[in-house]
């Protein structure tokens, strides 16, 4: 019933930019914590950015001053707008929205930074 479908990854230089989109249906993004994490090859997921329905925020050391999570309540839509990115940011992107007994999760967007 609940579904989260990401887009938006894709090559990038470094340097450059990209924004990550996650459209979910059968939940409300709004009313529950949302964000994304992030694996790299041969790593564990790791956290990168998290917002509250009271809209606080939360960054990863990593991404901070670099990335910027938002989301379009109209829309059901959380984004991830990544900035001067470098190839350590090279790893397969995730959102999630932590309902009340459980976390949903979407299927995945691969973002490559390279030269």
């Amino acid at each position: 019933q609940v579904r989260l479908v990401e887009s938006g990854g894709g090559l990038v230089q470094p340097g450059g930019s990209l924004t990550l989109s996650c459209v979910a249906s059968g939940i409300i993004v709004v009313r529950n914590i949302m964000g994304w994490y992030r694996q790299a090859p041969g790593k564990g997921r790791e956290f990168v950015a998290s917002m509250t329905s009271g809209d606080r925020i939360n960054y990863a050391d990593s991404v901070k001053g670099r990335f910027t999570i938002s989301r379009d309540n109209a829309k059901n839509t959380e984004y991830l707008q990544m900035n001067s990115l470098k190839a350590e940011d090279t790893a397969v992107y995730y959102c999630y929205i932590r309902g009340l007994i459980q976390t949903y999760w979407g299927q995945g967007t691969q973002v490559t930074v390279s030269s």
